[in-house]
């Protein structure tokens, strides 16, 4: 039996974290040939230049796209979804995988997956059936529509998707492979690990506690990002503790966003605070698993900062109806209620670790899946069959 190609799509610093695990399972994988496509903000320095870190470690792309226009507002992402849909297409029949596999919901994910379903490739997405704010929430759901393999993170979602008429059979709730990157992992901070990722900003001391923020721009509230962050600058910088601030992802609106920090930065300046681009997944991992508390609205506050137990406060409606666990609070977007969360968290401390997310094991899961699974291209309701 020949090989079966598993093309993985990854577009950004997140997707990346998010599918690591399953990328070194395929590879593993007797039964399967891994391929690698990087594309968008994932080729770009100023939001870390993912592919090098993947080069680093040892995945080696099958194919590069560049599909990112400037300018991080709706018209743009768009647009860049388009380009995105028309560059994948080219390099899917030059690949001619048997499964393409993309991740979560971004702009970039739904572009894999239109190319993929209207040139009969079977898609397999992970993360399906969760809820979310933002536009986020319509693509997630979308990309399902279209999917084949289904590899949700928690019994909840996988119970959604077989209620949106998915198929039981092929809807696997395997648990996010995010958690598999931090679960066997040393998280000691290396005294050099700032000094090693460079950055701007205040001096910064792993051996005191600091908070991590991490805010994403919302994409269905464009135009409110500069109000948002200058209101969580000013909690944070209010509460002296150092901080370790890293850079917004490509969505619409992080140019306000990037403003914003900028404009601090350059103007105010801060004695606690220090700016970074990226970090490796692992490193990240050490990052949040060591900060007193986080603080933003990033999907792994809520995911492996669930699992490793960290005190987060949640600000606004990115992660709306999103499930989480005992570690996180709420907060909207007002300085002083974000100030008050973060208070009452860093009085609190850690808290339990929490499964809800995964055990550490779903790499290795998928990929065996991947490697045996019926697909079918052909998709109906499932529901329908009984009627």
């Amino acid at each position: 039996m020949p090989e079966r190609k598993i093309c993985v799509v990854v577009h950004s610093r997140a997707n990346y974290g998010r599918i690591k695990s399953v990328m070194q399972a395929v590879r593993a994988q007797p039964a399967c040939r891994l391929q690698v496509v990087v594309g968008a903000s994932a080729l770009l320095h100023r939001f870390g230049q993912v592919d090098r870190v993947m080069r680093e470690d040892g995945f080696e792309p099958d194919a590069k796209i560049y599909s990112i226009l400037e300018g991080e507002n709706p018209v743009t992402m768009a647009k860049s979804t388009g380009i995105a849909i028309t560059e994948l297409a080219t390099q899917f029949e030059h690949l001619r995988p048997d499964v393409v596999l993309t991740v979560a919901d971004r702009f970039e994910t739904i572009a894999t997956a239109i190319a993929a379903c209207y040139m009969n490739i079977p898609l397999a997405h992970t993360q399906g059936g969760e809820e979310t704010g933002s536009i986020d929430e319509s693509v997630r759901h979308a990309v399902t529509k279209l999917a084949h393999l289904h590899f949700p993170a928690t019994r909840r979602a996988a119970d959604t998707l077989v209620r949106m008429g998915e198929d039981p059979a092929t809807v696997h709730c395997v648990g996010c492979p995010s958690i598999d990157a931090i679960a066997d992992l040393d998280l000691a901070l290396p005294a050099d690990l700032f000094q090693r990722y460079a950055g701007v900003g205040a001096a910064l001391d792993p051996a005191r506690p600091y908070l991590l923020v991490v805010q994403h721009p919302v994409t269905t509230e464009y135009g409110r990002g500069r109000n948002q962050i200058e209101a969580t600058l000013e909690a944070v910088a209010s509460l002296g503790l150092q901080t370790v601030w890293l850079w917004p992802n490509v969505d619409a609106g992080s140019e306000d966003i990037a403003k914003g920090l900028r404009v601090y930065r350059e103007t105010r300046g801060s004695d606690s605070i220090h700016f970074f681009i990226n970090f490796s997944v692992e490193d990240y991992a050490r990052v949040l698993y060591n900060a007193a508390c986080v603080v933003g609205n990033s999907s792994s506050a809520l995911r492996e900062g669930a699992f490793l137990g960290v005190p987060a406060v949640n600000i606004g409606t990115r992660q709306q109806g999103r499930e989480r666990g005992p570690n996180v609070t709420d907060a909207g977007y007002e300085a002083e209620a974000i100030r008050g969360a973060v208070r009452r968290q860093l009085e609190h401390g850690r808290y339990p670790r929490s499964t809800l997310f995964g055990d550490g094991g779903a790499g290795g899961r998928i990929a065996e899946i991947l490697a045996t699974a019926e697909v079918k291209i052909q998709k109906r309701l499932a529901y329908e069959a009984d009627r």
